[in-house]
């Protein structure tokens, strides 16, 4: 247990920081087994899956250790209620201080494991930024996925010409050598209780 990243733990929740280049859930095939959750699962039997963060992406990963919370976790999901705060490094610098960027998004078929906008057939997914910082030909963002589309904030900030640091899907080869990771980090969660209601907000220091 002392080998995992622990941030908070109680009767019905489990809270981690997940590092970078780690899956949160298993893949297919035997080689892509290793993952935080089956790790977590090895300690804590009960263990159950909540949400998703993209292997590259670290930060705050929440899972369930009873179905009931587990059920009400999911809920909250379902139903946009859970905030969700993540901190990137993008290429170039917004023109705007702050905005929301609203393209609907599905699977990229033709580029697995790839995702892609489209206007007519994605899914509704919205995103709000905010610049932090920025030095050269990079800043610092503050990201609030309002959605919870599948690699929704890469895809996005690629979209209107400011992808991810070190992206290895949606980053022209010289943006993704301008870090040595994935600069996208899960800074905060924060959502109610299952179990006493209470609002609860985690974080997980930047590595960035």
């Amino acid at each position: 247990m002392n080998d995992l990243p622990i941030i908070y733990r109680d009767e019905c929740l489990l809270v981690l920081d997940k590092p970078s280049g780690l899956l949160a859930v298993p893949g297919r095939g035997p080689e892509l087994a290793d993952c935080l959750s089956a790790r977590v699962q090895a300690v804590f039997p009960a263990a159950l899956v909540v949400h998703r963060l993209d292997r590259d992406t670290s930060g705050v990963f929440l899972m369930a250790l009873t179905p009931e919370a587990q059920r009400e976790l999911g809920r909250q999901f379902e139903g946009r209620t859970v905030e969700k705060r993540y901190e990137a490094v993008v290429y170039g610098v917004p023109q705007e201080v702050e905005g929301s960027i609203e393209l609907p998004l599905r699977k990229d078929c033709d580029r697995p494991p790839r995702h892609m906008v489209d206007l007519e057939q994605g899914r509704v997914a919205v995103t709000r930024y905010r610049l932090l910082d920025s030095t050269g030909d990079r800043s610092r963002l503050e990201l609030s996925p309002l959605t919870g589309r599948s690699h929704q904030l890469r895809v996005h900030l690629a979209a209107i010409g400011h992808p991810i640091l070190g992206d290895p899907l949606y980053a022209e080869e010289a943006v993704r050598k301008l870090a040595g990771r994935l600069m996208l980090h899960a800074e905060s969660l924060s959502l109610r209780h299952p179990l006493s209601g209470e609002v609860l907000r985690w974080s997980a220091p930047l590595p960035f």
